[in-house]
C-alpha cells in the first residue's frame, strides 16, 4: 500500500499544503500554512506529517522552464534538507514548474473575487502539485506492468 503523501508548495510568506488519500489516489487541499520563523514552520510540517501518517513529503522545486535552477529553488532545496533531517520518511523534490500558474488560471476561470483566489491559490498549487506526482507515479506503475507482461 503506498500510504499517504503530504505536497508543499514553498513560499516565502506561505505554504500551500495538500495530502493525498491513503492509497495515493486523489489529493486535497489543506489549510495554508503562514510562514513565521523557520523552527515553527518546521514543527508545523512535522505535526501535519503524522496526524495524517503520510508516509512521503513532495516539495515543489520552482525551477525555470528550461529546468534550470531559480532564486527560489535554491532556497527549497536547503529547506528540503531541513526537512529529511526532521522526519521520519522521504521527502522529494517536485518539479513544480507550471502549478502556481495553472492554479492562478483556474481560481480566474473559476470566477471568485481577487481575496478569495489569492488566499486559495497557495492550496489550489498543492494540489496540483501532489496531483502530478500521483499521476506520475499511475503512469509508472502501468509502464512497469506493461513492459513485466510481456516478457
Amino acid at each position: 500500500m503506498p500510504g499517504r503523501i503530504l505536497a508543499i508548495d514553498f513560499g516565502l510568506k506561505r505554504m500551500g499544503l495538500a495530502i493525498s488519500d491513503a492509497l495515493g489516489i486523489t489529493a486535497q487541499g489543506l489549510p495554508t500554512l503562514a510562514r513565521t520563523r523557520l523552527e515553527d514552520d518546521l514543527r508545523q510540517i512535522q505535526k501535519l506529517v503524522e496526524e495524517h501518517a503520510a508516509e512521503r513529503v513532495i516539495l515543489g522545486n520552482p525551477v525555470s522552464r528550461a529546468g534550470s535552477e531559480t532564486a527560489m529553488s535554491r532556497l527549497v532545496a536547503p529547506f528540503a534538507e531541513k526537512l529529511r533531517r526532521r522526519l521520519a520518511c522521504p521527502v522529494e523534490l517536485w518539479d513544480e514548474r507550471l502549478s502556481s500558474a495553472e492554479a492562478n488560471r483556474m481560481l480566474r476561470a473559476s470566477g471568485l473575487g481577487i481575496e478569495k483566489r489569492r488566499r486559495a491559490v497557495d492550496r489550489v498549487a498543492a494540489t496540483l502539485l501532489l496531483e502530478s506526482y500521483l499521476d506520475y507515479r499511475a503512469n509508472e506503475k502501468q509502464r512497469s506492468q506493461a513492459s513485466g507482461a510481456g516478457s
